[in-house]
């Protein structure tokens, strides 16, 4: 078996930095929407710590980017109260749509930052296109409707029972693990991600 380390220790430097905005946009809209629950729980902020979760965010991904599982990751998550939002259930569901457009807008920018730098720092240029292709899979990945991820609260928004949401969620840690371990979920995923990358690099060549 081939360990990919080198691999490992990009995505896990990529998806810090990329997991910051994705968790900010969450706390952002929220707080634009009316609740002040991210606010107070320190969440309002670009300051890395308050939104890298050490299990989801570093030994996840490295593990599963280690033996070539596909990417498997997430942020802490962001707390919010429905009933502060504007539109309430409506209102949920943008603050989960948020963090996934936040990589989308982050796959543009360094699409373009790559393009741009492509012959006079082709080191950074490179680096910047693997921040895009991993952020289009990240927005991707996360709109997966289980637990923890925020494809999940779509699911509350569309006003699913909370007994059977909270049944999900008791085994939505384990179901993803499995689902992109054991299965070709996360080949399929790449592949996806892939062609909107290719789509959003086709604005700048």
């Amino acid at each position: 078996m081939n360990l990919n380390f080198e691999a490992a220790l990009l995505n896990v430097a990529l998806l810090c930095i990329l997991t910051v905005p994705h968790e900010f946009a969450h706390a952002l809209v929220a707080h634009l929407l009316g609740d002040d629950t991210p606010e107070n729980e320190g969440r309002l902020t670009l300051y890395p710590p308050a939104h890298i979760d050490m299990i989801g965010t570093v030994l996840l991904p490295a593990l599963t980017s280690l033996f070539g599982g596909g990417l498997l990751g997430w942020g802490r998550p962001v707390n919010t109260n429905t009933a502060r939002l504007r539109w309430h259930y409506n209102g949920l569901a943008l603050v989960a749509l948020a963090g996934p457009a936040s990589n989308i807008l982050l796959a543009v920018l360094f699409a373009a930052l790559s393009f741009f730098t492509a012959k006079v720092y082709a080191d950074l240029s490179e680096f910047a296109s693997r921040a895009a292709s991993l952020s289009v899979y990240l927005a991707v990945f996360n709109m997966i409707p289980v637990p923890p991820l925020d494809g999940s609260k779509l699911l509350i928004a569309a006003r699913l029972p909370v007994a059977i949401y909270a049944e999900i969620a008791r085994f939505g840690f384990v179901f993803l693990i499995v689902l992109m371990s054991a299965t070709n979920f996360g080949y399929y995923l790449s592949s996806y991600s892939l062609r909107i990358t290719s789509a959003i690099f086709g604005i700048f060549y």
